[in-house]
């Protein structure tokens, strides 16, 4: 798909009912928009700033995205990991800290853009379902505990360790109020939640906080407040910041394991939602809208944006279908910056941690951990050291775990590889565990390598087909229907097995070789070594022209 055919893909053709569309931004506003606002917690930048996120990015992604139904705005995962790069670098929510943030997503565009330049969507199917899982439910324990302090009143403390000292030590420095209205705001959206997933329960909770500050004087007991909140518009501009090479590479690690998370989250989320609608989408242009998105939020004074899937489940439930429904909340967020920021700044502190607390909550996936758990003992270990490793050592080692264990995961699956024979009987070619005895016919071994051909399994290969090439054996056909590459080292070894084999008297061939597979025999001089007769279509040519040989030398 070329990029200018994709242009507003995600919007034209309009093929829903606008009032549809229009209502569904609406509900993805009053779920979001106090959403966002928890992120900026994490990210340690301005409360206004998640706002922005859902403005210039949004409708960036809009038009220049391919995917009808990816939200793309704050996010957990990478607010976390901006957080864990910045520590140490600039003052949480300084003007400074804001500015590497701008940074970072700027870094983060230009990774997302060289991925599209070179066709590397595709990376993301390299990072496992189990390492994600264990990934963002250890970024949810880091988020929710992590709010702790805040739910007790004490904003001022961000050791969680020192929290749970003085939960024993000091008993009455706790703030009662504070934590009544946490324990309040948790389960009022919780039990809501439960009437129905669509009711805004994170907008009435923010709504009811903001009456209830005033009416019972909360700030008299130590609730502390956002305070002022600016209104209007973000202002347009580049970081300001020292540019210089030495500061690029302290970011540059913090911004490529944002790029991965988008990379990875974003690709899953479009593709989930285009086939549950049994449409297309192009992860490549998918990328230009988020080094677009990305850019944007640089620009605009936010922090960097990543797919959503909650937010893409929001809309999804409220029956939008196109990105006009993204387009529609960014109006409403329009609406609230210009005229509805003052009573923000009456908001309590609390409230927002409750918010990020459930955030987090909901990010750690019992039910898929349980699965993997049951299912996959071995992948359960992956998911639980990915998990640890974010909660006890950092989110951007995590990433770079993530994508090891996922590399080593895939290797395992090739290197390990099972084979099989096949026989032949009344219904049909049926496959066996690969040993011993087993023919198709009296003399005939039929071998399915189950992998591509490679030097991490080409010794599995040589052990299989030199156990199996015993007894009566006189042809040896290995079907390569499931094999669609053969590297040198897999080509040097059937070469060494057809002169082994060859010596004791057994002819080997092939059945049901792809065509590219078929080229590279061809380059590599392995046709030749094997002959023209030795390649066959199918199972059933093998078998009849081997009856054939057997019935002249019977004659």
């Amino acid at each position: 798909m070329k990029f200018s055919k994709a242009l507003g893909q995600g919007i034209f053709p309009l093929k829903f009912p606008l009032t549809s569309e229009i209502f569904a931004g609406l509900t993805l506003a009053a779920l979001a928009i106090p959403e966002v606002m928890g992120y900026t917690k994490i990210s340690q930048t301005p409360v206004i700033t998640g706002l922005y996120t859902m403005l210039v990015p949004m409708v960036l992604f809009a038009f220049l995205g391919s995917s009808r139904h990816l939200v793309v705005s704050a996010d957990s995962a990478t607010a976390a990991i901006l957080a864990a790069g910045l520590v140490g670098m600039a003052i949480p929510k300084s003007n400074e800290w804001m500015a590497l943030a701008e940074v970072l997503a700027l870094l983060s565009a230009g990774f997302l853009l060289i991925a599209r330049v070179a066709r590397l969507g595709f990376l993301a199917d390299f990072l496992s379902r189990t390492v994600l899982v264990g990934f963002l439910s250890g970024v949810g324990v880091q988020v929710a505990v992590g709010e702790i302090p805040s739910l007790l009143g004490w904003e001022n403390l961000a050791s969680v360790p020192q929290a749970f000292v003085r939960i024993f030590t000091h008993p009455e420095q706790i703030s009662w109020v504070t934590l009544a209205l946490s324990v309040g705001v948790v389960g009022l959206i919780v039990g809501l939640r439960r009437v129905s997933r669509q009711i805004p329960g994170p907008l009435l909770a923010v709504v009811l906080s903001l009456l209830a500050v005033p009416v019972f004087h909360l700030d008299r007991f130590g609730v502390a407040v956002l305070g002022t909140i600016p209104h209007g518009l973000p202002q347009w501009g580049l970081p300001q910041v020292a540019w210089s090479w030495p500061l690029i590479q302290k970011l540059i690690p913090t911004a490529f394991a944002m790029f991965i998370v988008i990379l990875a989250q974003s690709a899953v989320t479009s593709r989930a939602y285009a086939e549950r609608a049994q449409e297309s989408f192009d992860e490549n242009i998918d990328l230009v809208g988020l080094a677009a998105a990305n850019v944007g939020a640089a620009l605009s004074g936010s922090f960097v944006v990543n797919g959503s899937p909650t937010k893409t489940q929001m809309v999804d439930s409220a029956g939008g279908k196109t990105q006009v429904a993204q387009l529609s909340a960014v109006a409403v967020v329009v609406v609230v910056l210009l005229f509805l920021t003052g009573p923000l700044a009456f908001l309590p502190k609390a409230t927002l941690a409750a918010v990020v607390f459930l955030i987090g909550y909901e990010l750690i996936d019992w039910k898929g951990l349980r699965r993997i758990g049951k299912e996959r003992p071995v992948e359960f270990a992956v998911a639980l050291v990915t998990a640890l490793t974010v909660i006890f050592v950092g989110v951007e080692q995590s990433i770079l775990l993530a994508i090891g264990l996922s590399l080593i995961s895939h290797t395992r699956h090739g290197y390990l590889v099972t084979n099989v024979v096949l026989l032949d009987g009344p219904q049909g070619w049926r496959q066996k565990p690969a040993q011993r005895g087993l023919f198709a016919e009296p003399g005939l071994v039929i071998y399915r390598f189950l992998h591509n051909m490679y030097y991490a399994n080409a010794h599995t290969l040589k052990k299989d087909v030199l156990n199996l090439a015993q007894d009566t054996v006189t042809w040896f056909c290995i079907d390569m229907v499931a094999v669609n590459d053969v590297d040198f080292t897999a080509s040097e070894t059937l070469r060494n097995l057809h002169q082994e084999l060859a010596n004791r008297g057994i002819r080997m061939v092939f059945s049901e070789m792809q065509d590219d597979v078929r080229q590279e025999f061809d380059r590599s001089e392995l046709a030749r070594v094997f002959g023209t007769d030795a390649f066959f279509t199918t199972l059933d040519s093998v078998r009849d022209v081997y009856r054939q040989v057997q019935a002249k030398k019977l004659g």
